[in-house]
C-alpha cells in the first residue's frame, strides 16, 4: 500500500540509528559547531531513543551526577569548579565515555590492551613536567577521538582507549587561548596547546584527574575564585530569606 503522505522511503530502525550516531559523533568533536554541551545531551536523547536505551541513558547521568562530575550547570560546571575554565573538547569527552560505554563512540584509532594499559602506568611520572600536545603524540600516537578541533590557539582533548566498552578513556587536557595582548590579538598563549591534566575514571570526578605543574597552578587560582563565587551565592541566599 502506497503512504499517502509519500513520505515513506522504507528507511530502517538502523539507518536511523546510525544516522544518529554519525551526528553525535560529530558534536562530540566539535562541540562548537554544534551547539556544546546542550546539542550533544539531545543527541545522546534521540541515540538512547533510537537505540532503545533509554534506561541506560538516564542511568549513566545519575552516575555523573553521583560523582560530581556535572553540577546545577551540567559537566561544564564540574569543571568551572575544578580549574575555572570549561572549554567544550573536555566537557564533550566527559560524554564521550558514556558513549563509548554504550557503543555509540566511532573512533579514529584503537589502542591495543597493551597500549592503554602503558599509557596508564606512565601517566602520573609522565605528568611531573610540563608537556605540549606534540609530546603526547609523539609519546603515544596519535589519539583515539580529538575532541575539539586542530586549531593550536584554541584548548582541545586528546582521548586514547581500546575498542572494549569496559575499559576507561585516557584523556589529555590542553589549554590555549590568545594572549591579553591589544596589540597582538592573533598571538596565542602558547605555540601549541599546553596540557593541564590527564584523566581517567575515578569513584569521584576529580580523583581521576593527574595535574601537570601548569595545571596545578591554573587549579590553585582557581580554587579561590571558586570559594569567592560560593560566598556570594550564599549571601544572596541570605538576603532572599
Amino acid at each position: 500500500m502506497t503512504d499517502p503522505t509519500k513520505r515513506n522511503d522504507g528507511r530502517t530502525a538502523q539507518e536511523v540509528l546510525d544516522y544518529l550516531v554519525t551526528h553525535l559523533n560529530g558534536a562530540l568533536r566539535r562541540p562548537g559547531m554544534y551547539g556544546g554541551e546542550t546539542a550533544i545531551r539531545l543527541y545522546l536523547d534521540a541515540v538512547a531513543f533510537a537505540d532503545t536505551s533509554e534506561q541506560a541513558w538516564q542511568q549513566e547521568l545519575k552516575d555523573l551526577q553521583t560523582r560530581r562530575g556535572s553540577s546545577s550547570t551540567g559537566v561544564r560546571g564540574a569543571f568551572q569548579d575544578l580549574w575555572g575554565d570549561a572549554h567544550e573538547g573536555a566537557v564533550a569527552s566527559v560524554y564521550a565515555e558514556i558513549a563509548h560505554r554504550q557503543g555509540w563512540l566511532q573512533l579514529d584509532r584503537t589502542l591495543t590492551s597493551a597500549e592503554h594499559h602503558e599509557i596508564r602506568r606512565v601517566s602520573e611520572t609522565w605528568c611531573r613536567k610540563d608537556r605540549f600536545l606534540s609530546d603526547v603524540v609523539t609519546a603515544f600516537g596519535p589519539p583515539s577521538v580529538l575532541f575539539g578541533g586542530n586549531n593550536p590557539n584554541y584548548p582541545k582533548t586528546l582521548a586514547y582507549v581500546t575498542d572494549q566498552r569496559d575499559d576507561s578513556l585516557l584523556c589529555f587536557h590542553f589549554w590555549n587561548s590568545f594572549a591579553a595582548d591589544p596589540s597582538s590579538p592573533s598571538v596565542s598563549v602558547h605555540a601549541e596547546p599546553v596540557l593541564w591534566a590527564f584523566r581517567h575514571g575515578g569513584t569521584l570526578f576529580t580523583d581521576g584527574f593527574t595535574f601537570t605543574p601548569e595545571g596545578f597552578a591554573r587549579r590553585d587560582w582557581a580554587e579561590p575564585l571558586a570559594a569567592r563565587v560560593d560566598e556570594g551565592a550564599r549571601w544572596g541566599e541570605e538576603d532572599k530569606r
